[in-house]
């Protein structure tokens, strides 16, 4: 079988962003210390800033991990099974909890940056559960008709 073009890309760049994303986690705090010393409010705002940057980080790194899983079972060829669905949902949650993070940056610094983080991961995270229950749908019909079969 030929492996499809794009798919190869996406994993390549999901993989890409899941091993740089956990050590560019875990240096939030060494950045944002580094980064106050040039803009004053990271630094009077440090451990704030420190957790809910670290909180959104990790997040995000869930999100990737379950956009890999994903990929997995389409490399497999066996795309609508409950783990995706479970996925899916998890994703939207993870997104959510992201926006909601964020939020709480609009008390502290607000930016349009800010508004747009939120926005796009509200629209992540509604995309994420109606993807979720098309999914939940496909997997039903699925097993109906291998029953049938």
């Amino acid at each position: 079988m030929k492996k499809n073009t794009y798919l190869v890309i996406a994993k390549c760049l999901l993989n890409v962003m899941f091993y740089c994303g956990i050590p560019v986690t875990a240096s939030v705090p060494f950045f944002l210390k580094w980064y106050g010393r040039i803009n004053s409010y990271y630094e009077d705002y440090y451990w704030i800033q420190t957790a809910l940057f670290f909180i959104s980080g990790v997040f995000a790194c869930l999100i990737v991990y379950e956009l890999r899983r994903m990929i997995r079972s389409v490399e497999q060829e066996n795309c609508f099974v409950m783990e995706n669905v479970k996925s899916l949902k998890r994703m939207g949650n993870y997104s959510f909890i992201i926006a909601a993070v964020t939020s709480v940056r609009l008390c502290l610094y607000s930016t349009p940056g800010v508004f747009v983080v939120i926005l796009v991961f509200v629209i992540a995270g509604l995309f994420s559960k109606v993807l979720a229950g098309v999914f939940e749908q496909a997997v039903n019909y699925k097993q109906e008709n291998d029953l049938t079969i």
